[in-house]
């Protein structure tokens, strides 16, 4: 009997041991808790930050490309009537000088507004999202430069090849900028075939293709271009 007594003794001993190993220390489950808050939450509030500066960004550009879109896109609509019912050839003429164009052809080319997707995606890199020191301090959206120093500009960060200043373009507006990058856009030697290209078609990732000009990364930049209509779903502006 007293061998079978202290049998049951060392059982229960030898199970009250194994239920103490396996059972976690509130300790471990606290330091996993902690573990798991570092790696998510910063994720987390990251995406929040990014996706309120995306959505101040558009509530912003969204209205003012909208608007001079709307407005190229009737003038250009009106001169093609003109041309078409030879009527009011001497706003035809007055315009050709304006753009620096010698036929109908290329009137008309400098003339079409191309897709506002577009135009976000070189907003968004240009400004950083509308965060960039040019967007803030001198409404200026797609970092455009200034050779002219009578009009309103500010200086860039850094000096080329350490020594000489690079002014940027100042608007006073947001749509000012718009307005301004459109017309480069559309009289610029640069981007003559940019203009051909977009005359042609109204296919956003094709005419980007002819941006190499805008920057120095070239090729990389249409691409980056590429992937931010694509990524943000840009198109939608296009309609």
């Amino acid at each position: 009997m007293n061998y079978f007594i202290l049998f049951l003794l060392l059982c229960l001993i030898i199970f009250t041991s194994t239920i103490k190993l396996d059972k976690p220390k509130k300790t471990d489950v606290i330091s996993k808790e902690v573990i798991k808050q570092k790696n998510v939450q910063p994720k987390v509030e990251k995406k929040v930050k990014v996706s309120a500066k995306k959505k101040e960004f558009y509530s912003l550009l969204v209205p003012a490309i909208q608007k001079t879109h709307t407005k190229l896109m009737s003038e250009y609509i009106s001169v093609l009537d003109d041309i078409n019912s030879s009527k009011n050839l001497q706003r035809v003429e007055k315009l050709k000088k304006e753009y620096k164009v010698n036929n109908n052809k290329e009137l008309l080319a400098a003339l079409k507004p191309h897709p506002q997707s577009i135009v976000l995606a070189q907003a968004a890199i240009e400004s950083a999202w509308g965060t960039s020191r040019f967007f803030n301090e001198a409404n200026n959206v797609f970092g455009m430069w200034s050779a002219n120093e009578n009009e309103l500009r500010i200086p860039a960060g850094e000096k080329r090849n350490g020594t000489k200043t690079i002014w940027l373009r100042k608007f006073n507006s947001v749509e000012d900028s718009i307005k301004a990058y459109y017309k480069l856009m559309a009289t610029a030697q640069a981007y003559k075939e940019f203009r051909k290209v977009r005359f042609q078609t109204d296919d956003p990732f094709t005419i980007v293709k002819e941006l190499n000009n805008y920057s120095e990364l070239g090729s990389e930049y249409t691409q980056s271009i590429s992937s931010v209509i694509k990524y943000n779903k840009l198109t939608q502006y296009d309609q």
